[in-house]
This record gives structure tokens, C-alpha cells and sequence, in this order.
């Protein structure tokens, strides 16, 4: 769901409330910028109407002490007035960059964590860091220009208008009855671009996906010699963006030249009509300069209005991209309720789950594990094997049927509960950049070092750290070189063993390590695991020929259950898997 483009900028103005009081502090030294800015005009007039009575007199001497206290007053002016806009730039700047678009940042990431991980499984990073950083600092760009338009632009405006009334009705009528046509012609030319950005900001954000997914899988690029396909798919894309970009900026740019032209236009006429009137109805001259500088004055924040209304479409293009993830509807969370003393004992009733509605996975599902059970889950690509996991994890929820935990329904339970009873090791590895004792440690901060290194010693990890430079505070990261694709996986089921949770899940966790160490992690897994639930999915059904149950799973079904013995007297489905993977 798109949020509704009338109340996008209402939305934005509320997303503000944490900085009103700095906003209100920023409107008041605008008011007082304003009023100094209009001052100096009235006296510049003053003194120049002084100086043209002076010359009609013949007193050309000496210049008057008047001139001189009107021209120090003058500079005093406009130096307060020049110090007040400087203050108030640097106060909206500190203000907007450091709270408002911090704390949105901040927002979306506490958002993102509260989100199904359906919805980051389904949406390219590249767009997401588009819209936490690019489409943020457009929002908090606009406020700041919102707020000058909305406070100093429209005081200014009627301030202006009563002191050019004040001084002469005629040549002020003039000058504001310009002002309406001005605004209509912005809002009329910015209305057009409105579909531009928006199809600017979602090109963008396709172009920021393909940049990610490219860097971040560059060695693959690489090895398969992808670099002039990736260079096509990026030119195209980038060759939309560029068409979206000279369209939304054309249109939107296009509004502030032609109210320059207007305000020219109608600069030039008062001029004359000031001419006039000063020749023909005896108008003073220090009054038509005044005038003349209030026109100035008058067309800079129809200027910035203008500018405003121009740029109003590309903040909405943003704001829809930031407030669709604001939007999205959270995992709910029930209760939280103390889990202590959890066995271990899972039962899966009449589990249906499909990612898709229209292409159903698991069907009717129905499986009960013992605690201390070691399950194995087998079977052919796409049988719904890490699925299982996924539902066990809670990272999706069934669609109809129940997950027990100890004989409660896990759909009563908090997802952070339940994943403090698992530990938990992929196929794919992944370590932050940080030490090795903190990526062990990040399953159980307060670990001691007796228990990382034995930890490591029991996944036959001890060693290879041991040689590293700095040992255990050698600094990593997911895309070091200098570990092997086994060591990296050592590392994370050793993290896992140390946080000794009394479930485990291993996904394909030997897939990287070669066969002498997969025995041995075999054999160190068998101790660790006592009395605890384990679930192995492997493809190398060599690893789980010691598992209490394998469950052999097929498009969603459990299509057979029993030991590796029993599996494969039965001749069955199992027992074709097995013998494949020897098969000569």
C-alpha cells in the first residue's frame, strides 16, 4: 500500500514534533531577520531622500550628521540581519541533519527489525539503503526549506506588503497584486512533475540494487567473466535514470527562471511608474527607492515559494519510499512469557505453509520429537527441508496448524524467546567485522576465555586461530581472505556450541569442511548434543547415519521416518537417495 500523496507532507511536518521547539527557536530568529531586512529599505530611502532634498536646496557641502547616524544605523542592520540568517542556517542545519534525519534513520532500522522476515527476504538491500540514506536526506533537506518558505517567506510577505501600503498605496497595489499570478504559475508547472520523481526515485532505487548485488558478489562476476553483462544492465538502468532525472529536474527547475522573468518584468514597470509618478504627481524620490527596494525584497521569498513548490514533488517521491517501510504491517508479538527449563520436546500438528498462496510447500505436516533427539532432514532440493527451520525459528509462521514447543503453541510464545532456545548454524557463514573472540562470543557476550578457547578446542578450530598473528584477536570479517571457507564455518559452529542453547539447528553446517574434519566435529557434536534437540538438514547423508530419527521429506510430505537401518531395508525413497550419491 502507497501512502496517500495528499497527506505526505502533513505526515512529514508530524515526522518533525521532536524538533518543533528548535523549529519554533529557528521561526523566531527568522521573524527578527525579517524585520531587520525590512528596516533597512525604509532607511536607505530616508537617507537618500535627505540627500536629493539637500541637492534641490543647493547644500552640496558638507555631508549632514543625519546621513552619516542614517548610514552607521543602516550597516548595523543589515550586519544583524546578515548575523541572524547565518544563525538560523547553522541551527536548522544542526537541527535537521543531527535529530530529525538521525532519528528517522533510527526509526527505520528499529522498524526493519520488527518486520517478518518475509519482506527482507522479498526486497533487494540496494533499495532499502536508498531509502535510509538518499531518500531521508532529501526529507530532511525539504523540512529545512518548508519551514524557511512556510515562517520567513510568508512573514516576509505581509510585512513587506503593509510597509509598501504605508508608504505608497498605488505603486504597492502594483507590486502585490504580481503575487497571486506567481504562485498559480508555480503550483501549474510544479503539478507536472510530480510522476517524474516519483519514477526517478524508484529507478534509483533499482540502480542502487544492481550496484549492490555487483559489488557483493564481485568474485562471481569475475569468474564467470559477467563484467560487460553487468556494464549492459547497468547502462540501461542508468540510462533511465538519466531520462527520469532530465524530466523530473526540467520540470521542476523550469518554475523558478520564469518567476524571475515575472519578477523582472514587474521590477521594471514600477521603476517606470515610480518615474512617473515622481515627474508628473510630485512623489518623493526617497519613497519610490523605498518601494523599489521592498519590490526586490518582495519578490525573494515568491522566489523561494516558488522554488518550494518545484521541489515539493521530489520530497513526496521520497517521503512515499520512507513511509512505505513506516507502513508495513509488524510481526505481532504476543505477551512475553518466561521460557525456563525448556526440554526440548517439538511437535509440529497439521502444519499447511506455502511462501506463495498459489504454489502450496507443506502440507498437513504432522512430527514429534523427543527431547535429546538427534532428527535428520533429507531429501531432494526444494522438498521443504529449511523450511522446516523457518517455522520452527519463527521467521515465518504456518499458515494454518500449530508449532508446540514443550507442549505450548509457539504462536503464544515471543519470537525472541523462542530463539533463545535455539542455537543455530547455516551453510551460509557469516562473520562481522570485528575479532575472532568477538564472533565467537556473539551468541554469549559475557563468555569467559576458559570457554571460547575450549569451545574452539572441541571443534578443532584451537589450532588454526592459535597460528593467526593476533590468535584470538586476529579482526575478521565476511569478506576476509585470509580463512578458508571450512575455518569460517568452524567459526560459527563453535559460536554455536558456546552458546550451548538446548536446541540446535545445523543447515548443511559440514557442507564446507573437508571429511577428517567433519568426523571429528561429528564426533565433538555427539557429546556436546547430550540431552539436547537436535535437527541436521544435510544433502551428505553420510553425516546422519547416527541421527535417532531422519525424516525423509518430499514436495512438503514426510514421505518416510525411521532410523538410517530401518530407512534402508525399506528400500524406499530413502534408500534411492542414499545409494546415489554412491552410485559408480
Amino acid at each position: 500500500m502507497k501512502p496517500n500523496k495528499e497527506h505526505l507532507l502533513l505526515r512529514l511536518a508530524l515526522a518533525a514534533k521532536p524538533i518543533y521547539g528548535w523549529l519554533l527557536l529557528g521561526a523566531v530568529i527568522d521573524i527578527l531577520a525579517v524585520i531587520t531586512a525590512v528596516i533597512a529599505p525604509n532607511l536607505l530611502g530616508d537617507i537618500i531622500q535627505t540627500l536629493y532634498d539637500y541637492w534641490e536646496a543647493g547644500a552640496v557641502g558638507a555631508i549632514p550628521a543625519t546621513i552619516v547616524h542614517g548610514l552607521v544605523l543602516l550597516t548595523l542592520v543589515y550586519g544583524l540581519s546578515s548575523i541572524l540568517s547565518y544563525a538560523n542556517m547553522r541551527l536548522m542545519n544542526q537541527v535537521v541533519s543531527r535529530h530529525f534525519t538521525c532519528d528517522l534513520r533510527i526509526a527505520i532500522s528499529e522498524k526493519i527489525k520488527r518486520l517478518p522476515v518475509r519482506y527482507v527476504d522479498q526486497t533487494p538491500v540496494g533499495d532499502i539503503l536508498r531509502r535510509m540514506t538518499d531518500d531521508v536526506g532529501e526529507m530532511g533537506g525539504y523540512l529545512h526549506q518548508i519551514f524557511d518558505t512556510l515562517v520567513k517567506g510568508l512573514f516576509q510577505l505581509v510585512l513587506i506588503a503593509v510597509a509598501m501600503f504605508l508608504e505608497d498605496p498605488v505603486l504597492a497595489a502594483f507590486v502585490v497584486v504580481m503575487m497571486p499570478f506567481s504562485l498559480w504559475l508555480s503550483s501549474k508547472i510544479a503539478g507536472l512533475s510530480e510522476k517524474h520523481y516519483d519514477d526517478f526515485f524508484d529507478q534509483s532505487g533499482k540502480l542502487s540494487e544492481l550496484v549492490e548485488e555487483a559489488f557483493s558478489n564481485y568474485p562471481t562476476s569475475k569468474a564467470y567473466n559477467l563484467e560487460d553483462y553487468l556494464d549492459n544492465r547497468h547502462g540501461v538502468i542508468n540510462e533511465e535514470v538519466r531520462k527520469s532525472s532530465i524530466r523530473a529536474n526540467f520540470t521542476g527547475s523550469i518554475v523558478q527562471p520564469l518567476i524571475r522573468l515575472t519578477n523582472a518584468v514587474a521590477f521594471i514597470l514600477i521603476n517606470l511608474i515610480g518615474g512617473w509618478l515622481i515627474v508628473s504627481r510630485g512623489v518623493g524620490v526617497g519613497v519610490v527607492v523605498t518601494i523599489v527596494l521592498y519590490a526586490r525584497q518582495f519578490a525573494s521569498p515568491l522566489e523561494q515559494m516558488s522554488y518550494g513548490f518545484s521541489q515539493m514533488n521530489r520530497v513526496k517521491a521520497a517521503s512515499r519510499r520512507v513511509f512505505e517501510i513506516l507502513d508495513l504491517e509488524e510481526d505481532r508479538e504476543p505477551k512475553q512469557e518466561s521460557l525456563l527449563g525448556v526440554q526440548g520436546r517439538v511437535e509440529f500438528r497439521n502444519v499447511d505453509f506455502s511462501y506463495k498462496a498459489e504454489e502450496p510447500l507443506i502440507r498437513n505436516l504432522n512430527l514429534e520429537v523427543h527431547p535429546g533427539q538427534k532428527v535428520a532432514i533429507v531429501g531432494p532440493t526444494g522438498a521443504g527441508k529449511t523450511t522446516i527451520v523457518n517455522l520452527l525459528m519463527r521467521f515465518y509462521d504456518p499458515d494454518s496448524g500449530s508449532i508446540l514447543l514443550d507442549g505450548r503453541d509457539t504462536a503464544s510464545l515471543g519470537r525472541e524467546q523462542i530463539r533463545e532456545c535455539f542455537g543455530m548454524v547455516l551453510q551460509d557463514t557469516w562473520l562481522f567485522r570485528g575479532t575472532i573472540r568477538e564472533n565467537l562470543a556473539y551468541g554469549k557476550p559475557d563468555a569467559s576465555d576458559k570457554e571460547i578457547r575450549e569451545a574452539c578446542r572441541k571443534t578443532h578450530c584451537d589450532h588454526f586461530i592459535r597460528t593467526m598473528p593476533m590468535g584470538y584477536d586476529t579482526v575478521i570479517g565476511e569478506d576476509t581472505t585470509n580463512l578458508s571457507g571450512g575455518q569460517k564455518q568452524l567459526l560459527t559452529i563453535a559460536r554455536a556450541l558456546l552458546a550451548n542453547k538446548p536446541l540446535l539447528i545445523l543447515d548443511e553446517a559440514t557442507s564446507n569442511v573437508d571429511t577428517r574434519t567433519e568426523l571429528l566435529i561429528q564426533k565433538a557434536m555427539d557429546t556436546l548434543m547430550e540431552g539436547k534437540t537436535c535437527f541436521v538438514i544435510a544433502h551428505r547423508l553420510s553425516t546422519i547415519v547416527d541421527s535417532d530419527v531422519i525424516l525423509v521429506l518430499d514436495k512438503g510430505q514426510i514421505v518416510e521416518q525411521g532410523t538410517h537401518r530401518e530407512l534402508l531395508a525399506r528400500k524406499g525413497f530413502y534408500y534411492t537417495l542414499y545409494t546415489s550419491q554412491y552410485a559408480a
